[in-house]
């Protein structure tokens, strides 16, 4: 407790966290405005000074819950900073998967920027979580189960919005041609967009990588929503029959929802639009701008189809995940608040009158006298 009486926040680490999160990612912002360098890729210099304003008000924020302790208006400033944090995040899951295949990204220091703030995303929501009740004790972990199956039909139409966009790229790994692309040309982009050799082997042996990481997505996915998800399998060495840690599965689902439900919405609005006639789709590495939409469809259906699906699977996940209360083992020995049935005495709490009531009075008695 507080001086004042009030309690103090679980966690006390988790506020000078933030707070020195906050300070290091305004810093960052100062360092980007001194050098001009744009912090968010293509957006220019000018937005350097949102990464200081993010850094400062998370500092400020994180020390005054540790100087004046837990108070729901501390933790709405939290839950901002930690909001605003996970959009300056946004793309870190590309930056991902573009420096594992092609060991390149467009702008380090917009990558590292999405990495500091998504650092500080996951830094600002302990110590938000932090300041709430405390969880009960004797808790224990819920028995794995199957996701509600509202869910799962969601997650079979994120499953199926990745075909259009598989066979894509597969008609063009595998030498046909769609969209005025042929397996020839799409290599020749690959090549001049900085590709791996892994990527270019992959794709001359017919095999799309993107395909491959669709595949791995899908697996993600349904293991959000499926029992095997929560406790490994028996197939899987040294680990079988142990509970998954909440944040394996949890922490690429975030990253993934956070990155491709904006992401594919957005481009789905955009191709509407373009087919609509009201804007103008970029030709990019097509023929034409047609031929950019045709292949822009199946990629934003896959992109937002898929990142909406996730999301939902992981707040199911995360539902479902939570430590329950323990139930008592029984009442205390001696006392049985009720009997066998609901509502019906038992015998240790019926009393003396009932028993003899029950009984007959032997002839001759006061009781039968009476």
């Amino acid at each position: 407790m507080n001086d004042d009486g009030r309690k103090k926040p679980r966690g006390r680490r988790a506020p000078w966290v933030s707070a020195l999160w906050g300070l290091a990612y305004a810093a960052f912002g100062l360092v980007g405005v001194v050098s001009g360098t744009p912090l968010f890729g293509g957006g220019g210099a000018a937005l350097d000074w949102a990464v200081v304003a993010v850094g400062a008000w998370a500092a400020v924020a994180g020390w005054a819950v540790v100087r004046y302790g837990p108070r729901p208006g501390l933790r709405a400033l939290l839950w901002v900073a930690c909001g605003l944090a996970g959009l300056a995040a946004f793309g870190l899951l590309m930056d991902v998967i573009t420096q594992v295949f092609a060991q390149e990204v467009d702008s380090w220091a917009a990558a590292a920027n999405r990495l500091l703030a998504a650092v500080g995303a996951v830094a600002l929501t302990a110590t938000a979580r932090s300041l709430g009740p405390p969880s009960p004790r004797g808790t224990v972990p819920a028995a794995p189960s199957a996701a509600p199956a509202r869910v799962q039909l969601v997650a079979w139409a994120g499953t199926a919005a990745f075909l259009p966009y598989a066979a894509m790229k597969q008609v063009w790994a595998w030498g046909g041609s769609y969209a005025g692309v042929d397996k020839e040309r799409m290599l020749a982009v690959s090549e001049r967009n900085g590709a791996s050799g892994t990527w270019l082997t992959l794709e001359s042996w017919g095999l799309d990588p993107t395909v491959l990481l669709a595949a791995l997505g899908v697996f993600l996915l349904w293991g959000l929503l499926r029992p095997w998800g929560q406790v490994f399998p028996r197939p899987v060495p040294f680990l079988r029959g142990r509970r998954v840690p909440r944040w394996l599965p949890l922490t690429p689902a975030l990253l993934g929802a956070a990155t491709l439900a904006p992401y594919g919405v957005v481009g789905i609005g955009y191709c509407a639009l373009a087919t609509a006639g009201v804007v103008t789709m970029r030709q990019g590495d097509f023929a034409s701008s047609g031929d950019m939409l045709l292949a822009a469809w199946p990629g934003m259906i896959a992109f937002g189809g898929y990142g909406v699906a996730l999301a939902v699977a992981a707040r199911s996940y995360w539902v479902r995940t939570r430590r329950l209360p323990a139930r008592p083992q029984g009442p205390p020995p001696g006392r049985s608040p009720v009997g066998p049935f609901v509502g019906t005495p038992s015998a240790s709490t019926t009393g003396c009158h009932d028993h003899q009531a029950a009984s007959p009075s032997p002839p001759g008695s006061r009781a039968a006298t009476a």
